[in-house]
């Protein structure tokens, strides 16, 4: 839970935003230290400002350092979790409506390099007990796109391309993953089809993963995955 006045409500252990930030910085502080050499530092999960923040300075000052957000920190806030709702618990926590814009503003101004699902799936009755014994994390696989789709592009209107661009490329170049996440020759033939003007509704009863913890049940959704092909092999296929 994110430390503030709803976990102080609730009775709820918040974990603070410099608990993010801090570690960020401490870990900028050791890429400075070997900036003669190749280091790189992939910061993953960002959910805060202030260390998005961190990141940006990093950069100026001419450190190799990259970093990714999940759709969850930047369409959720930490209202999400209502009544002890553990399927809206994750680590890093959602956080205020001020963060998840600078995770919104991070990824439309460039600072962020790529989208990452975060999937984290638990089974039911993992999930169903006590707020502070509940296991951390959601499915993301199957609503990522659709929730990209709607804020991203519907609402804010970037391209297609910028959005392909954020959730293929980059994580396949910054983890030197060599032949993924592109479709020259030679390279793994690892391939979605989607219809981007497809509208739906995502329902956890219907999802294809074994787990359903996800707090977007119900949510409404745009663009619909018709075709994955992975290695030259189809995977999955719309009904």
């Amino acid at each position: 839970m994110n430390a503030g006045a709803l976990a102080f409500r609730l009775g709820l252990r918040g974990m603070p935003v410099a608990a993010e930030a801090g570690l960020v910085e401490r870990d900028l502080r050791l890429l400075a230290e070997l900036k003669g050499g190749r280091a790189h530092l992939h910061v993953a999960h960002l959910s805060t400002a202030a260390a998005l923040d961190a990141v940006r300075k990093a950069r100026r000052n001419g450190l190799h350092v990259t970093c990714e957000v999940a759709p969850h920190h930047f369409v959720l806030t930490e209202s999400a979790v209502g009544e002890y709702n553990t399927n809206a618990k994750m680590n890093p926590p959602l956080r205020a409506e001020s963060d998840r814009r600078a995770m919104l503003e991070g990824l439309l101004d460039g600072s962020i390099d790529c989208i990452a699902t975060d999937h984290a799936p638990h089974a039911a009755h993992e999930k169903e007990q006590e707020f502070e014994r509940a296991p951390n994390g959601i499915t993301g696989l199957e609503s990522a796109l659709g929730l990209t789709l709607d804020l991203l592009h519907r609402k804010h209107k970037v391209s297609l391309s910028r959005l392909n661009h954020l959730a293929e490329y980059p994580a396949a170049n910054l983890l030197n993953l060599r032949g993924r996440g592109s479709l020259v020759a030679g390279a793994f033939a690892d391939v979605v089809l989607f219809d981007p003007k497809a509208e739906w509704t995502f329902r956890a009863a219907a999802t294809r993963s074994k787990s359903s913890n996800t707090p977007f049940d119900g949510w409404p959704m745009l663009g619909k995955v018709r075709l994955t092909i992975s290695e030259g092999r189809v995977t999955y296929r719309a009904d």
